[in-house]
């Protein structure tokens, strides 16, 4: 059928450029007839995009006849989309009415770039993330941006997920939505299994790569997500949506909105419900999760509150499938989570409750005040609760382990027993920002503050045992506590030199206090004590260089503290600094309506970054220690060419190096242990300039668009990713070989009258059927001068799909 349709298209296409229209026209303020410079113009279908110019005048030239609709819109202005039947040249004029309401933009604008900000990103709106969500954990939906790489634990991108820009993962990245800080303070990480379904309540996404502009929250040390949540719709709307597909994966999604009423209030909400058996053996997902936003707004104030939460429970799937067990297709779905043996080590099962249970839950408080045309105030105050435990089935664990004396029956002594352990956290994170904004013509400043406090408690019971020396379930064998307070400081303008040159500077003071207290799982007592004091620089110049063609170059300087589990394992006395990144950017861009191209090249110099070299502490658990020097240099493009309105293409190829200079590796030598007078406990290797773990070479990806005629959209994507190292000893033994996968995406709207729109989907995924894995772990050691190494990789699906109905009411 894709054969058919593309050959049509390209047949049909000389015949469509045979006819080919203009439009034109200019966009002005209705209340004083000034025309509007920069007001943006999207026509669809083709998703051309133009820019008014310093008279507010634009054209689209080279157009097909056929029906169009172009949509205009200007902050602080109201949109306007008009529907146009194109057989001649149409000459138009957009009068945009000041806005009645303060634009629900304003929630996030201090955490982003201006338009023209010497930063590089990319945005996503609602329709690219609609139109591929099918239950996959938002990384999934963002995969067509340059530099990312994502990965499922399950292997279909439910359950589990995990993402990473330019090599650097989650824990490296800022996340916020609205604004507000997402990630997790002690661990710097995002789990997006707690936000199941997210991706149906967010309006558009910032993905900011490099150090970008100054954020609240973690450290930018890689790469910022800026995601802004659903705003109020302007007409009252109910959409069902339902899919189902591949390893009994079930999506069910209700939205609603009450409209904006005239005076000025709005409801938006929903409810999802995901379900899946994975890829992996009992890699099962079962997730619920509900959003509620309600605004009030008229002209100069906007009041917006969210509730929104995610209620997991997975079987793990986090150990991964062992090198040995990849050459098989059966053997790429196991998954040793759960395994149970008797006392022969024989295997006798799989403990069916070896699971993850959690619950986050996110409430947020939006004020926005415009004092005049050139001043405006914005603020939020947060607060995020978070419980939950995984459970896992343990087999003949030795009671002092546990702090726990043995077991005495007759005259026998029993020190070991199978038993069900739970790891609990539960925690709270609350905070608020604030950022008074000042535009005029030429000069735009921020001010912007930022504070949060952490208190999370970490604990751990045994709720059963074979053999039981005591009471077990009243009390935790640990517990332990962390504390943490961080505040920022900001100031950032743009200041237009003249009608070329753009300068930004951002000024970041940020300030952490952390404090561990209690005992860990391994009956170490972990308390210590941390201050931070950060000041983190950003400068850059844009130069536009005329209205299709424009560029920039930047440096700008991040410190991230360490986080729990580096200071958690860490032996007394061992010595951990802060990491220091200097990140330099350059790039340019060329836009018309018909192609957009976007190139930039960067250099991320790091100070002491913290990563895995094989060293292990006193109790034999790994360690991250500080490599002095390392860096990351790569080039990013991306191109968006729309042919005709029948067909588009797009893609992005990211080419990096990325290397720790001096690197010394250390493996363990289990054979001290026999003798340990004469036999060292680690070996180490001096390897010399290596490359940094997970950080591909190569990074690309395509996608072809087809619009045969009204209401049917065909996508062919994909994606391409080299060679990962699973350490930082560039041995191709322990890596993760290269991959290319290609997925498609149908949607048709049927055309009726009964429901506001009908829409059919369909989502086949890794469409040629690849064995490929995403993400893996090795551990590497000695036994009586042999190597020997034990792993685990994350293989995932072959072909799978979903089909899905949407209606709207």
């Amino acid at each position: 059928m894709f054969n058919k349709n593309f050959l049509l298209a390209i047949l049909l296409l000389p015949l469509g450029l045979a006819a080919q229209f203009t439009i034109e026209g200019n966009v002005f303020a209705s209340d004083d007839n000034q025309p509007l410079s920069g007001a943006h113009l999207l026509l669809n279908p083709g998703n051309q995009q133009l820019i008014s110019d310093a008279e507010g005048q634009f054209a689209f030239q080279k157009l097909q006849s056929g029906s169009y609709v172009l949509a205009v819109s200007y902050v602080g202005f109201e949109t306007i989309a008009k529907e146009i039947s194109l057989s001649q040249d149409e000459n138009m004029s957009f009068s945009l009415k000041p806005a009645s309401y303060l634009q629900d933009e304003v929630v996030v604008r201090a955490s982003r770039p201006e338009p023209k900000t010497p930063l590089t990103y990319s945005v996503l709106d609602a329709a690219d993330i609609s139109k591929n969500n099918s239950g996959a954990d938002l990384p999934y939906l963002l995969q067509q941006t340059p530099s990312l790489v994502v990965s499922s634990d399950a292997g279909t991108g439910i359950g589990y997920t995990s993402l990473r820009i330019r090599g650097t993962d989650i824990t490296r990245i800022n996340v916020t939505m609205n604004g507000v800080p997402v990630n997790d303070p002690e661990s710097h990480g995002v789990f997006f299994v707690n936000l199941p379904d997210f991706a149906a309540s967010v309006d558009n996404i910032h993905i900011q790569r490099g150090v970008g502009t100054s954020a609240n929250g973690a450290a930018a040390f890689g790469a910022s997500l800026n995601i802004k949540t659903d705003a109020p719709s302007a007409i009252a709307f109910a959409r069902m949506e339902s899919q189902a597909g591949s390893f009994n994966t079930f999506r069910n999604s209700l939205n609603f909105s009450t409209g904006r009423s005239k005076q000025g209030f709005a409801l938006n909400g929903r409810l999802s419900r995901i379900t899946s058996d994975g890829f992996a053996d009992r890699g099962w997902a079962d997730l619920k999760s509900y959003y509620l936003s309600g605004s009030w707004s008229n002209a100069k104030t906007l009041v917006k509150i969210i509730a929104t939460s995610g209620k997991e429970a997975t079987y793990q799937a986090w150990n991964g499938v062992p090198k040995d067990s990849l050459k098989t297709a059966s053997g790429r779905r196991y998954n040793p989570s759960g395994e149970m043996y008797n006392s022969d080590g024989e295997l006798i099962g799989y403990y069916q409750n070896q699971t993850d249970n959690y619950q986050q839950d996110y409430y947020q408080l939006h004020l926005a005040h415009q004092f005049n045309d050139q001043l405006q105030l914005s603020g939020a105050a947060f607060l995020t609760k978070g419980k939950g435990y995984y459970e896992s089935w343990k087999n003949q664990q030795k009671f002092n382990d546990y702090a726990l004396p043995d077991v005495v029956i007759g005259l026998d002594t029993i020190r070991r027993t199978d038993l069900i352990q739970q790891k609990w956290l539960d925690n709270t994170f609350y905070g608020f920002n604030l950022a008074l904004q000042h535009q005029k013509k030429r000069f735009n400043s921020t001010l912007g503050l930022g504070w949060n406090r952490y208190d999370g408690d970490h604990f751990g019971y045994i709720s059963w045992a074979q053999y039981a020396s005591e009471s077990l379930n009243d009390k935790p064998w640990y517990t332990n506590n962390g504390f943490k307070t961080d505040y920022n400081v900001y100031l950032k303008s743009l200041f237009a030199i003249n009608e070329s040159f753009s300068a930004f500077v951002d000024l970041q003071y940020r300030h952490i206090d952390y404090k561990i207290s209690g005992i860990h799982d391994d009956l170490r007592d972990i308390s210590q004590e941390h201050t931070f004091d950060f000041f983190n620089p950003k400068a850059g110049l844009f130069y536009t260089i005329n209205k299709n063609n424009q560029a920039y170059v930047s440096i700008a300087v991040s410190h991230r503290e360490p986080n729990r589990s580096v200071y958690r394992d860490a032996d007394p006395g061992q010595t951990i600094t802060h990491e220091q990144l200097i990140n330099f950017e350059a790039g340019y861009s060329y836009n018309s309506q018909k192609i957009r191209i976007n190139s930039n090249v960067y250099f991320m110099d790091y100070n002491n970054q913290l990563v895995l070299t094989g060293k292990i502490n006193n109790v034999g658990a790994a360690i991250m220690t500080n490599v002095p020097e390392s860096y990351r240099l790569g080039i990013e493009n991306s191109i968006d060419f729309s042919i005709s309105r029948i067909v588009s293409v797009g893609g992005h190829l990211s080419l990096s190096a990325n290397k720790i200079l001096n690197y010394t590796h250390f493996v363990d030598n289990w054979s001290y242990w026999d003798d340990p007078e004469n036999q060292p406990y680690q070996y180490a290797y001096d390897l010399g300039t290596t490359d940094i773990s997970f950080s591909p070479a190569i990074v690309g990806g395509f996608t072809l668009g087809v619009r045969p005629f009204a209401g049917l959209a065909f996508d062919l994507t994909g994606s391409y990713v080299s060679r990962q190292y699973l350490d930082n000893t560039s041995n191709k033994d322990r890596s993760l070989d290269p991959y290319f996968i290609s997925n498609v995406n149908i949607r048709y709207e049927i055309p009726q009258n009964f429901f506001k729109k009908l829409e059919l989907k369909l989502q086949l995924n890794n469409i040629t059927s690849r064995w490929y894995e995403t993400n893996g772990w090795v551990y590497q050691y000695v036994v009586d001068g042999e190597e020997y190494t034990m792993d685990g990789y994350f293989p995932q699906a072959l072909l799978h799909g979903v089909v899905g109905l949407s209606v709207m009411f």
